[in-house]
């Protein structure tokens, strides 16, 4: 058999690259040999305080984006990591020969500049280079300045180039660290305090979702990479921690859409002595605190909608926005069956295992779903879907438990948590038997939890929130994957 060519092939614009790298190598010039350059100022710190620094010595450091060669003077940018600032390169003023060097850099060369602060005859603040130092050279060629880097693939594959090219991309992963450090700060100040839970579990339990299976060499062991935090931090509320939170990641093996990615950052916290009202509040007062702190407003856009942020938000339940919308009645259903037939005769699919919970869960998305655009919270879900969640006193049919909804999507889930280790057992059971019945034979009721719970739990709010569509939202972006810095991908072999 022949053996396959693995000689790496380079377009005529790389080779060029690579000679040229090659003789500033044999010039004894290598810019690998730099350990540090002592930059002592951003650009854009530059040019925002233009007063503070005109006249003055600085050393920046980023990569040249442009350059417009003018005979014995040029113009080029350079990029760092707060924006863009012109330099104005003179012959006479750096060398003959270091100024035929400079001509020969590359766009995306990454350089150390040494010069003055002045603005041009059109007033741009610029700076006047007294030296230029090579300090990593770029081997590829960017893209082209004007239409810049739009396959939506490549750009999810290479978020560096995409990065280096479309510099909003940046702005938007900056708002996602600043959102997540808002949220770490009104939780704190509230009392709440942040811990880390197991990533990897030993048994397929919790919420219902496929995981990840791995196996552990050493303890011979399958185990799961976790589809929630939920049941460590409850156990943490038993242990006597009132107000807990853990902001991570969550990992399910499950389909992957504009919504969805195999691996998310969610927020999970937890309060004694409160119930989902609290929860309510708590999230209605988060979105607001981080809008105005990350953007600083609460009426954001979103997909060419305004949404209204600041609280309090509407409140309804879902049996009874499900009659508004599609004008079927939870409660006049005698039996399970008898909810199956009204789903079948709306031509709405059903499982033999589907509920009268299950079929009104059904159609809530069926009808309702795709109508809520501004911030809205869905109360009092079916005990059948909402196994974590406790019963209401007046009607054990339904759970204390709400989601809320932005934009047609939901972005978070809460309970009172079930705190009857009993009631709990039950659940949990018929939980297992259900995803028994549907193939998953792994799935365990989750002992140590119970074990936990039979010591005594107090009653408890939880609430869930999907930190990646928050992200989304207050960034005004089409898709998880705008928010994610590298997003799971297909290979491409």
């Amino acid at each position: 058999m022949q053996e396959k060519d693995t000689t790496i092939s380079f377009s005529e614009q790389e080779q060029i690259r690579r000679e040229k790298l090659a003789e500033i190598i044999d010039s004894g010039n290598s810019p690998y040999t730099i350990t540090k350059f002592n930059k002592n100022a951003d650009s854009a710190d530059i040019i925002d305080n233009y007063d503070k620094y005109e006249g003055q010595k600085v050393l920046v450091a980023g990569r040249m984006m442009s350059r417009r060669i003018m005979g014995k003077a040029s113009f080029a940018h350079v990029q760092d990591g707060s924006g863009l600032i012109q330099l104005y390169v003179k012959r006479d003023e750096i060398g003959t020969e270091n100024y035929q060097i400079f001509k020969n850099y590359d766009l995306g060369d990454i350089l150390g500049i040494e010069g003055t602060v002045f603005k041009t005859k059109t007033q741009e603040v610029s700076i006047h280079v007294q030296s230029i130092v090579l300090l990593s050279k770029c081997l590829k060629p960017l893209p082209e300045k004007y239409h810049g880097l739009q396959n939506t693939d490549l750009r999810y594959r290479q978020r560096y180039l995409d990065m280096i090219v479309n510099p909003e991309v940046k702005d938007t992963f900056i708002k996602r660290g600043k959102i997540l450090s808002a949220m770490r700060n009104f939780l704190d100040s509230r009392g709440f305090l942040e811990v880390d839970t197991p990533i990897l579990h030993t048994l397929e339990t919790g919420a219902a979702a496929r995981p990840f299976e791995t196996h552990h060499n050493t303890l011979d062991i399958p185990m799961y990479l976790r589809i929630e935090t939920e049941l460590y931090l409850k156990r943490l509320i038993v242990g006597g921690i009132e107000k807990v939170y853990e902001i991570g990641r969550i990992f399910r093996n499950e389909g992957m859409s504009r919504y969805h990615n195999p691996e998310f950052t969610s927020i999970e916290l937890y309060q004694a002595y409160v119930d989902y009202n609290e929860m309510m509040r708590i999230t209605e007062e988060l979105y607001q605190y981080v809008a105005l702190e990350v953007l600083g407003t609460t009426d954001i856009e979103y997909m060419g909608e305004t949404i209204h942020l600041k609280a309090p938000w509407p409140r309804v339940t879902m049996a009874g926005i499900v009659k508004e919308k599609s004008g079927v009645d939870y409660f006049d259903w005698k039996s399970d069956e008898e909810a199956r037939e009204t789903l079948r005769k709306l031509n709405i699919k059903t499982e033999k295992t589907d509920t009268k919970g299950h079929c009104l869960e059904k159609l809530f998305d069926e009808y309702v779903e795709d109508s809520l655009i501004q911030p809205i919270f869905i109360m009092d879900y079916p005990v059948e879907i909402s196994p974590l969640a406790k019963r209401k006193a007046d009607n054990p049919e339904l759970t204390e438990r709400f989601e809320f909804f932005i934009c047609k999507n939901e972005g978070g889930n809460a309970f009172s948590e079930l705190n009857d280790p009993i009631d709990q057992r039950k659940r949990f059971e018929e939980q297992v038997k259900v995803r028994h019945l549907l193939g998953d034979k792994n799935s365990k009721v989750d002992e140590d939890f119970l074990n936990a719970l039979e010591y005594g739990m107090p009653p408890t709010g939880g609430l869930g929130i999907g930190v990646d569509r928050m992200i989304m939202l207050l960034t005004n972006s089409e898709s998880i994957r705008d928010v994610l810095l590298f997003p799971t991908m297909k290979p491409l072999d």
